[in-house]
């Protein structure tokens, strides 16, 4: 039970805790290059979780045989090797997705994530463990940047995967799709995220403290002194 537990806490780590994109603010890059559609978000978040999971496995599976001083680029090599695997997939797969990511798909060899991973946790850890924090990473990732998306193209585009969703509510506005737009609504969405992140910490630290949820009737009645 204890160990299934800190599995489901590495996971979840990626994605609320330590968000690559809106809490860590790694993998800047793709996250505004490719969301100017949510598809684009999605296929690049897949593709970097093939690679994390990939890479995170073979690095914690040699990680004792490596000598310290090659690690480095024995690390980009099992990057590199995966990232070539899943650049021929999606050449000979979705061609379409293939060329709207572009530069940015050979590119996530050097994504900041993929290694930052690689290096702080799968040389460290397990291979059960080291998948599962690929697995949350990934997550973490593909949902940040297809949000990002997401917002983008309702908003200057008015479709949302491609189909037409605000036709008859506002026209869109093409500054969303342009580059402003893409830090514009990245730096809302990343306060937001936060705010959301920092409420639930502090909820649950509160909680950890008195043994109850914040706000349950038996803290309000202590905090007032007895019943309201």
């Amino acid at each position: 039970m204890e160990e299934k537990k800190g599995l489901l806490s590495i996971f979840t780590n990626g994605i609320i805790k330590e968000n690559p994109t809106f809490r860590l603010l790694l993998g800047m890059c793709p996250s505004l290059a490719v969301t100017t559609m949510a598809k684009n978000g999605l296929g690049m978040g897949a593709a970097a979780t093939f690679v994390l999971v990939g890479s995170n496995l073979v690095i914690s599976l040699i990680r004792k045989i490596v000598p310290d001083k090659v690690r480095i680029p024995v690390f980009i090599t099992v990057i590199a090797g995966f990232t070539t695997i899943v650049q021929l997939l999606l050449a000979g797969f979705l061609p379409e997705l293939n060329k709207q990511l572009g530069i940015y798909i050979p590119l996530i060899v050097v994504n900041c994530i993929i290694f930052a991973r690689a290096e702080m946790f799968a040389q460290k850890n397990g291979p059960v463990a080291a998948v599962i924090d690929g697995l949350g990473m990934g997550a973490g990732f593909t949902l940040a940047i297809t949000l990002i998306g997401s917002v983008r193209e309702i908003l200057g585009a008015g479709t949302w995967m491609g189909i037409p969703v605000t036709a008859k509510l506002f026209d869109p506005a093409v500054l969303f799709i342009l580059p402003p737009g893409g830090f514009l609504v990245m730096g809302f969405l990343i306060a937001a995220f936060n705010k959301l992140a920092d409420r639930k910490k502090s909820e649950t630290e509160t909680q950890e403290e008195t043994g109850c949820a914040a706000g349950c009737p038996g803290c309000s009645k202590a905090m007032h002194g007895g019943e309201a």
